[in-house]
């Protein structure tokens, strides 16, 4: 929403300590900068292993800038329509399209790809409740409204469900690996709707509110794979549009080497909306 380059890496490549959680079985840290060089540079800050944090993984740490260099044609890349290209907005759907032309152009292959799917409550809920519960006994009138009810969704979980969620993820963060056995990255638009005003944007009945823009990002989290949204155009109003290229576990350089290359292709990240 924008305009800009955000990169989440695996999950526990960048420590999450010291930050305000939503839930630590989904949370990732990652850079939020202009362009993918300046991510990759950010990322070689920030990632690697700390003793303190929970998810942390110990893990050699590559030469991020060095996926600025490398060559994109060996690349297979996935599209799974199913869900993630399903009730998109017209103007998303066409930017993605023509960006889908030219990765096509610079790699070696595109397919159709099925992703599983999550199934069940997420553990946040219940991991961002056990967070704020404190606060919440003290300051709940200072709580946006409609955060404030999903916040209390997690009290109202019960301990087998959570059980059934943490299981569910482990399921889904080993399935996902059998995907990148026929493809090495995929590509989906980042959000299916355009950026909506801010006020009223956890409202369920503007914009879809927060049940439909997060839809194509939530289950990257799920999964725990590096992720980034890059730009990819601009609808009529000059809302911004972004690309969404992600890859297997620790799969950093190939999906930022992709991005780099669409990023010199077109010159989206060049450009800037109007303000009034």
């Amino acid at each position: 929403f924008c305009g800009i380059v955000g990169f989440k890496p695996t999950y526990g490549l960048s420590s999450i300590r010291g930050i305000i959680p939503l839930g630590v079985s989904l949370d990732h840290v990652g850079p939020m900068c202009r362009t993918v060089g300046d991510a990759a540079l950010m990322l070689q800050v920030i990632a690697g292993y700390d003793s303190r944090d929970i998810p942390s993984i110990r893990v050699p740490i590559p030469d991020y800038s060095s996926a600025l260099y490398q060559r994109t044609s060996h690349l297979r890349l996935g599209v799974p329509r199913e869900l993630f290209y399903e009730d998109v907005d017209g103007q998303v759907l066409d930017s993605v399209e023509r960006a889908l032309v030219v990765l096509g152009s610079m790699t070696m292959s595109t397919r159709d790809v099925e992703l599983p799917m999550f199934s069940g409550i997420s553990p946040t809920q219940v991991e961002a409740y056990v967070f704020h519960a404190e606060y919440l006994e003290e300051r709940r009138d200072l709580y946006e409204p409609g955060i404030l009810r999903r916040l209390l969704t997690g009290a109202e979980t019960s301990a087998p469900d959570y059980v059934r969620a943490r299981h569910s993820l482990a399921l889904a963060r080993r399935a996902i690996g059998e995907v990148f056995e026929k493809v090495d990255l995929l590509v989906t638009p980042t959000t299916p709707i355009l950026p909506g005003p801010i006020p009223g944007a956890h409202d369920e009945s503007v914009n879809a509110g927060p049940g439909l823009a997060p839809r194509n990002t939530r289950p990257f989290n799920h999964y725990g794979i590096p992720t980034i949204s890059v730009p990819c155009g601009f609808s009529r109003e000059g809302l911004p549009i972004g690309l969404q290229i992600s890859g297997p576990r620790l799969g950093e350089l190939d999906v930022l080497a992709l991005a780099h290359a669409y990023e010199q292709a077109t010159d989206w990240h060049t450009q800037r909306p109007s303000v009034a």
